[in-house]
């Protein structure tokens, strides 16, 4: 390994936040190294196992050596340890003696491919297999080459040839094409034997010939069908990333030999990227029951969980793998970045520590070493891990890491926060300080390759890290707000899968609403704030940029910024926010209980297609409808117009309550493809200057009019009063949602502001978001267009059902008294230091009170 290159973790392969063991990947392990596809599979060391799917070295072996009894790879059980004891004779030594009688042995039982009727013909190709179980592949080659000079098609010589030519190593392509050649002609020579197609499927695979390899163990099948060829076929089908059917074939090897862990945990492992969390978890557990030191059903099944967001269960399941094995790598990384999205920052660094000592060259564990040592505010060590990652160059041709294309943005983000650790936050704007094309490219995520780019200045020396702070060191009325802060942030929770609590983000959003809280009421009693340098009046933007610093702050992996405030030929282009709901066979989990209702407003608007562009079809259509239960029963509908053919698009709008009569662009839904599994199923709005100039108008007037009845409801706190206040709040936030004006975060950035606004009027909200309302604004909004539909005139402009449906589960009550003696969210915190203070304190302190504001 070439210095400052880092090494994948070993003994798995990473697929979609999932772990996968080499032993069942072994096949496909060369292809990767030329062919990363997204998400990107991590290649790790390994070696090549001789026959795929057989026993392999490690915990495999046990499992399929019965599937493996009559291959000629593991005919000899040699008890000599390379290297090992002095009185054990090495192989290598080329003990002659030793082999004539291995190859007697193997000739009498004719435990090898395509034995003849004649004895010595078979000792001397016993002779040949014997030299390659000893790894002696030249040897057996040149044996192989005599026998064949004598008789051109001995087909045993011929395919053994083969053999030795792939176990010579696929890296080098002369050996592949050879085996190949070989292969080949064994085929034509014997084409109803399924082993050979089944060892050139497995030649075929490293090298990215999958389709090629599909075919062979396709033919395999249909001559001998197994348990063994099921399972390596649908191995082939997994990474290819068709899930269905790989799930098939994992099934019939299942049906075949039901007592297979590794087929059972591949099972789950379709059903888990196909968004099938809880038929994954039922086939890891029986993974598990096959076997119960399964480490990689363990990690899969904490992995399962951590995608439901069932925190405890997700721990305990990747507690039972470390022990198990405590310096397993994988689960280490994935219990680390968990811990991470937790907001426990100062565990989840322990076990990228960990993970480091035993493999320093993981990409992943000191990229998340960097971001954690960040995020708590310790900069010389973030960056320190961060520079490691960057020098960790891609190989000619070999595609870029996501770790190393996002770690100079990280480097650079971190040099720019510490530089502005003591600096007071109302001097300063990251939105105007950061350079234009920066921005752009970070949010993008795009290579850092930003011409005449000026690097941000290097750490200085007389600007010391965050120290920790403990939470009795804080005042007693400080304390109370950081308990009420956890409070309200634990109510921003989506209780649904895919969402993981994070107490982190919990305690900044809480902070956040609270800081919104004062600064609105400020600005209703007429009180000028202090804003990016400037004295002034608060405007919307200012009531936001609150929330976003939190939000910030919390996370620095991802940018949260300002869309409008990057480079105007940006803006220009239109900035997308995208969300795939069904990529392929990959479904978005976080949006399943959605699909329903999307689909009966997409079957409504095709029928309004229809009905202005091809009346004479509509009856056709409209009984092709009624059939639709899923996103894949469109597909046929959309060959009823050649317009439609490849796909079609809905486009909702967004009612104006300035002018009324007037719409806005809203999301785009788009659905693609031709057949099942060939399916995008997306959402996205495109911010434009102009979209993005229409709805700023309508935001400030609403905003206008906002503080003007703020300022009223401080004189008279009328009932009449307060639902208006109420109203136009949550009116400003539904088009800030439809505007989708940040790169990150918009979601509970538009939540804490609405909290926040509502507490300033005297209203509180008790209930939570509820259960099954992923991205809530999103989905809110979408649904009020539906309902909008209908309606032959707007005179109910959406932003007012809005407005009914979510004061619906708010459930708002009078807000407590005591939330006025509450010190100055801005006071308390007033630098960006202070801010990462408060949110690395232990919350444990918190849980022992008993939170009660009344």
């Amino acid at each position: 390994m070439r210095p400052g290159k880092m090494a994948p973790a070993g003994g798995a392969v990473a697929v979609r936040g999932l772990w996968v063991p080499l032993a069942v990947l072994a096949l496909v392990c060369a292809a990767l190294a030329l062919t990363e596809q997204y998400p990107a599979l991590s290649l790790l060391k390994q070696e090549l196992h001789q026959r795929q799917g057989c026993a392999s070295a490690g915990e495999w072996a046990e499992q399929y050596s019965s599937e493996c009894d009559s291959s000629f790879l593991h005919f000899h059980e040699s008890d000599c340890d390379i290297g090992g004891s002095s009185s054990c004779e090495s192989v290598l030594s080329f003990n002659t003696e030793k082999i004539v009688n291995q190859a007697k042995l193997l000739a009498e039982q004719k435990r090898f491919p395509f034995a003849t009727d004649d004895d010595n013909i078979n000792e001397e190709l016993a002779i040949a297999y014997v030299l390659i179980g000893n790894g002696l592949y030249d040897e057996a080659i040149q044996h192989f080459s005599t026998m064949l000079q004598e008789e051109p098609d001995l087909v045993s010589a011929i395919y053994g040839r083969g053999i030795a030519y792939g176990k010579k190593g696929l890296h080098d392509m002369k050996n592949a094409e050879l085996a190949l050649f070989e292969l080949s002609r064994v085929v034509s020579l014997e084409p109803d034997h399924p082993e050979v197609f089944e060892q050139r499927a497995e030649i075929l695979s490293p090298l990215g010939r999958i389709s090629e390899a599909l075919s062979d163990l396709t033919k395999a099948i249909q001559l001998q069908p197994s348990a063994r060829l099921y399972r390596h076929r649908g191995t082939l089908y997994f990474i290819s990333e068709d899930y269905a059917t790989a799930h098939e074939d994992f099934q019939h090897s299942l049906e075949l030999n039901k007592n297979q862990p590794i087929a059972m945990l591949y099972k789950g492992l379709t059903f888990f990227h196909r968004g099938l969390l809880k038929e994954a978890i039922e086939s890891f557990k029986e993974a598990l029951k096959q076997k119960a030191d399964f480490i990689d059903a363990y990690k899969s099944l904490g992995q399962a969980y951590r995608e439901l967001g069932n925190f405890d269960a997700a721990t305990e399941s990747f507690q039972k793998a470390l022990l198990l094995n405590q310096n397993h790598v994988q689960t280490l990384q994935l219990k680390g970045m968990m811990l991470y999205h937790h907001g426990s920052l100062d565990e989840a660094l322990k076990n990228f520590k960990r993970c480091l000592q035993l493999e320093p060259y993981n990409e992943v564990c000191q990229y998340m070493k960097g971001l954690s040592h960040v995020a708590m505010g310790q900069f010389y060590e973030g960056i320190k891990a961060q520079t490691k990652v960057m020098l960790n160059d891609p190989l000619p041709g070999q595609k870029a890491s996501p770790e190393y294309l996002k770690v100079k943005y990280l480097r650079e983000y971190s040099r720019y926060l510490h530089a502005h650790l003591d600096t007071p936050l109302t001097e300063y704007n990251i939105d105007v300080d950061l350079p234009g094309n920066f921005k752009d490219h970070w949010a993008k995520n795009l290579p850092f390759l930003i011409e005449n780019y000026e690097e941000q200045p290097g750490l200085q020396p007389h600007i010391k890290d965050v120290l920790f702070q403990n939470f009795e060191s804080y005042k007693p009325d400080v304390q109370e707000l950081i308990c009420i802060a956890d409070h309200l942030g634990s109510m921003m929770q989506y209780e649904t899968p895919g969402f993981l609590p994070n107490k982190r983000i919990h305690r900044a959003m809480g902070l956040a609403t609270l800081e919104v809280m004062q600064a609105v009421q400020r600005t209703w009693a007429n009180s000028k704030v202090r804003m990016n340098g400037k004295t002034r009046l608060m405007q919307w933007r200012d009531m936001f940029d609150i929330a976003v610093k939190w939000r910030r702050i919390a996370d620095p992996d991802q940018p949260v910024l300002w869309l409008d405030q990057m480079p105007a030929r940006s803006l220009s282009r239109g900035f997308n926010n995208h969300i795939n709901l069904i990529r392929g066979q990959v479904v978005n989990m976080r949006y399943l209980e959605y699909f329903e209702k999307i689909l009966h407003f997409i079957k409504d608007r095709i029928l309004v297609y229809h009905g202005a562009n091809n009346p004479k079809g509509l009856l056709e259509v409209r009984e092709a409808l009624e059939k639709v239960h899923k996103v894949e029963d469109l597909l046929p509908i959309m060959k009823f117009n050649s317009k439609t053919r490849d796909g079609f698009t809905v486009n909702t709008k967004v009612p104006s309550l300035k002018d009324q009569g007037k719409e806005y662009d809203g999301f785009t839904i788009t659905i693609t493809g031709d057949k099942v599994g060939n399916i995008l199923f997306s959402v996205e709005t495109q911010t434009t200057e102009e979209r993005t100039q229409l709805y700023h108008a309508e935001i400030d007037a609403l905003y206008k009019d906002l503080t003007a009845k703020g300022k009223i409801l401080i004189l008279s706190a009328e009932l009449g009063e307060v639902d208006a206040v109420c109203n136009l709040i949550l009116s400003l936030v539904y088009y800030f949602y439809n505007l989708m004006p940040l790169s990150r975060g918009s979601s509970v950035i538009a939540y804490s502001v609405i909290m926040g606004a509502l507490m300033a009027s005297g209203k509180e909200v008790s209930g939570k978001i509820p259960k099954g309302k992923a991205t809530l604004f999103f989905f809110f909004f979408f649904f009020l267009h539906f309902q909008l539909v209908d309606f032959e005139a707007m005179t109910a402009p959406g932003s007012e059902a809005f407005s009914k449906i979510a004061k619906s589960w708010m459930n708002l009550k009078s807000i407590s008294p005591s939330y006025k003696s509450l010190p100055s969210v801005s006071e308390t915190f007033p630098t960006l230091r202070t801010m990462i203070e408060v949110l690395n304190t232990d919350s444990s302190h918190c849980l022992k009170k008993t939170i009660v504001v009344v």
